[in-house]
Formats: structure tokens, C-alpha cells, sequence
């Protein structure tokens, strides 16, 4: 079978190695004589999986011994809800930096727990940028600063993160966790859901400093992060293989050199493509401020809007898929997460190049 040239935005692309060695332990996993979906998530063959995935998860990203990893449901859109439930307290204020929609989403859930205010934003210029993250100005005794640190839709990526806070820095890096190394150190809390580079869609990572996880009686059981990290992620049935899927694509990602060796080919994979669009001489336009292009999405638009259906169109025929911008920008989008081959981005490259010379 010829595996598509798949740049979806998510769910999105898995490694094919990934794939495979599920495959190969599909209908009996470690001679129990059931797949893993069938194993209770209490047995000792299912905890193992449960347990490799963060210590693969923590050497990975070099986590800390006072952080705590969590697997969740709910996606990063019920983060938006548990944040501020266990991190804002009725007298402090939850700060939140605007660069797409996903930052607004979060505003919207957060305000209807607490209070909340925008510490900066891109919206007047259609979050084509990342604004200066030395700008970012923070109360002392604000409950944290909230950023998304990559946008799947407007094609924009933090370069850098606010160092001149001294409340907990959260993040959703949902698109692009993984992607490049990062010093979790420097994070109260980062989440993720793990459809985009982490494994398929059901489990999203929450990886939260110890000492903000708190009980709170009052709040609803299983929307207490204190529920889930006193009970290894295992207070109710997690989703057992979404979590076993990610753990092979955290042993994929060792076997690539770890974040290091995927970093370097995302920046490969990204200056393809961006460099297509910049030696185009206008007919391919990018969204993005160049200062502030995302390594993970890459957005454009050709010059009308009959040329950017066409292109969609015999891009289809040809085997791409996901290439449709969100609706917000229009054009299109090249999702180039972890798992996207460099192969198959230079087939997209050369059939940019080839549509650009038929049509200009």
C-alpha cells in the first residue's frame, strides 16, 4: 500500500514504525493472548505500558523529579476548564497572551471561573505574529500567564517564552511538544493533546510542577489534578491505547535521536517548504511574519481565489491530503509535524514548484 502524503492538522500523521509495531502485537500483546485493549487497566502488563510512557516522556524532555506527568482525557479543551479550577483562586487574576483562536478559547473558559485579562495580543493584525514576549508584563501577584506556543491556524510559533514573569508560566503546546527542546524547568504547567505529534487522539499530557497540584474538596473529583497524580493517572479507566500508541512514538522519537534529531529535521522539513514560498516571487504568499513562522504549520494563500481551489484540487489528485487552510486564514496549510517523512514535504515542494510553473 502507498502510504498517503498525509498533512492533516490533526488528528495528523504517525510514524509508519509506530504503525507497524502495533500491528505486529495487535491480537496478542506481550503472549497474554488479548490485544492491549482488552487488558484491565489494573493488570500488570497494561501498568508497565503506563509507566515506560512517562519515563520515556521524562528522559525525553529532561523532566525534573518535581513535576508530575499526567495522562488525561478530555483534550486540551477540557484544560481549558481545569486550569483555572485548580490554579485560580477567587482573589488573583489569570493573565493570558492572545496569538489564535485556541488562546481566545482558553480566555473564554478561564473567564467564566474567575478573572482574567490579556497581558498581550496579535488579533489586529489577524495573529500573523508573535508579539515580544520581553513586552509581556505580569502582576507579581498574578496566578499565572497563560500562551499557546504554537498556532495551528495562523501558522505562528514562540521563538522564545516570556522570561520576565515570576508567576507560573502555562502552556498548550498541544502542536508542537516534541517538536524542539525545551526547558520544562522554566513552565508551572504544559499540556498537550496528543493527536498533533505525541501519538493518535484520546489522551492529552499534562506536565504540572508538584507543588501546584493542591486538593480542593470543592472541586468536582475527576477535574482535580490532585485526584489524578496521587492515583498515577489510574483513578478511573484511562485511554489505555492511546497512551500504549504514544508510548511507542516516544521510543520512534529515541530512535530518531531523540528531540534533538527530530528538531533538526523539522527545521529541514520547514525551510523546504518556506523557501518555496519566498523564491515564488509573490504567487505563493505566507501568512506568518517570517520572524514568527511555525517550524509545525506552515500556512499560505496563492493569489486568488480560483488559484488556491485548483491548487487544492490537483493537490488532492495527486495524493495530498489536509492541505486546506482553516477558515479563518483561507488558502492552505501544510501541517509538517514530527511523524511527516521529509520525502514526502519535497513531494509537496516540487509539486508546488510545478503548479507555480503551469499556472503563472
Amino acid at each position: 500500500m502507498k502510504r498517503a502524503y498525509n498533512f492533516n492538522a490533526g488528528p495528523a500523521a504517525l510514524p509508519e514504525w509506530v504503525l507497524q509495531e502495533a500491528k505486529e502485537h495487535w491480537l496478542n500483546f506481550n503472549d497474554t493472548g488479548m490485544s492491549l485493549m482488552e487488558l484491565s487497566h489494573r493488570s500488570a502488563d497494561y501498568e508497565a505500558v503506563h509507566n515506560e510512557a512517562k519515563e520515556l516522556l521524562t528522559s525525553l524532555l529532561s523532566i525534573p523529579d518535581n513535576y508530575e506527568i499526567l495522562f488525561l482525557q478530555g483534550g486540551a479543551s477540557l484544560q481549558f476548564t481545569m486550569i483555572p479550577m485548580n490554579l485560580l483562586p477567587k482573589n488573583q487574576t489569570a493573565y493570558y497572551a492572545l496569538t489564535g483562536i485556541w488562546s481566545e478559547k482558553a480566555l473564554k473558559e478561564a473567564s467564566k471561573l474567575g478573572n482574567t485579562a490579556i497581558s498581550i495580543s496579535s488579533k489586529n493584525e489577524n495573529y500573523s505574529y508573535i508579539p515580544n514576549s520581553e513586552q509581556i508584563e505580569v502582576p507579581k501577584d498574578a496566578a499565572y500567564l497563560h500562551i499557546t506556543s504554537n498556532n495551528t491556524i495562523y501558522g505562528t510559533q514562540w521563538s522564545s517564552y516570556p522570561t520576565n514573569v515570576s508567576v507560573p508560566l502555562i502552556a498548550d503546546m498541544s502542536s508542537d511538544i516534541l517538536s524542539t527542546p525545551i526547558d520544562v524547568s522554566k513552565f508551572g504547567l504544559i499540556y498537550a493533546g496528543a493527536q498533533k505529534n505525541l501519538g493518535p487522539s484520546g489522551v492529552t499530557v499534562v506536565i504540572i510542577r508538584k507543588d501546584l497540584i493542591k486538593e480542593d474538596t470543592a472541586l468536582p473529583t475527576m477535574l482535580s489534578f490532585h485526584t489524578h497524580a496521587k492515583s498515577n493517572s489510574l483513578f478511573n479507566t484511562p485511554p489505555t491505547l492511546a497512551i500504549y500508541l504514544l508510548s511507542l512514538v516516544l521510543k520512534w522519537v529515541k530512535k530518531q535521536g531523540g528531540v534533538e534529531g527530530i528538531a533538526a529535521l523539522n527545521n529541514e522539513k520547514a525551510k523546504h517548504l518556506y523557501d518555496v514560498i519566498d523564491q515564488s516571487n509573490g504567487f505563493y504568499r505566507g501568512h506568518a511574519e517570517e520572524t514568527s513562522r511555525s517550524k509545525m504549520n506552515v500556512t499560505f494563500t496563492l493569489q486568488s481565489e480560483n488559484l488556491t481551489k485548483a491548487f487544492l484540487q490537483e493537490a488532492k489528485e495527486a495524493g495530498f491530503v489536509g492541505l486546506n487552510g482553516h477558515r479563518s486564514v483561507g488558502g492552505c496549510r501544510a501541517s509538517i509535524y514530527n511523524a511527516v517523512p521529509l520525502e514526502h514535504v519535497m513531494e509537496l515542494t516540487k509539486f508546488m514548484k510545478e503548479f507555480q510553473r503551469k499556472n503563472q
